[in-house]
């Protein structure tokens, strides 16, 4: 069972998995700093300085000044400003997501241009083509 194991994480699939998922965890980080530290700052300032993450309604009777105050006194809060929050950072991070994908794509059509377009070398005769020669050369003189 253990060689087995150590099968399983030693093929390539699962390497490139683990390398793709702390990628995506460091990239997650500059997303919701990007979202959080410059978006969010614009957005505000075109809304009269609205500030989405603490957007949110009580479940009750009560008021609260902020999200925080009313999640640590117990009462069910209805979060709208943290769901913004991560609709706007999955659009952020399906564009990013879109632009590799297309970047990656033109570099492979480029590729392949260059493979299509390259022409072929002239090549030489072959090897049975000179024996052959030789062959007709040595007949014609020794008749």
């Amino acid at each position: 069972m253990i060689k087995e194991f150590k099968d399983f994480i030693a093929k390539g699939n699962v390497m490139d998995m683990a390398v793709g998922i702390i990628i995506g965890a460091a990239f997650t980080a500059i997303v919701t700093s990007l979202v959080g530290d410059l978006i969010n700052p614009i957005i505000a300032l075109f809304t009269g300085g609205i500030d989405f993450s603490g957007w949110f309604y009580v479940m009750g009777d009560e008021s609260f000044p902020s999200i925080e105050t009313a999640t640590e006194a117990g009462v069910p809060v209805f979060a709208i400003g943290k769901f913004v929050m991560a609709v706007m950072n999955f659009m952020i991070v399906a564009f990013v997501v879109f632009l590799l994908v297309k970047m990656v794509n033109r570099i492979k059509e480029g590729a392949e241009k260059e493979a299509e377009a390259a022409p072929e070398e002239p090549k030489g005769p072959s090897e049975l083509d000179v024996l052959l020669e030789i062959r007709d050369s040595l007949k014609s003189s020794g008749s």
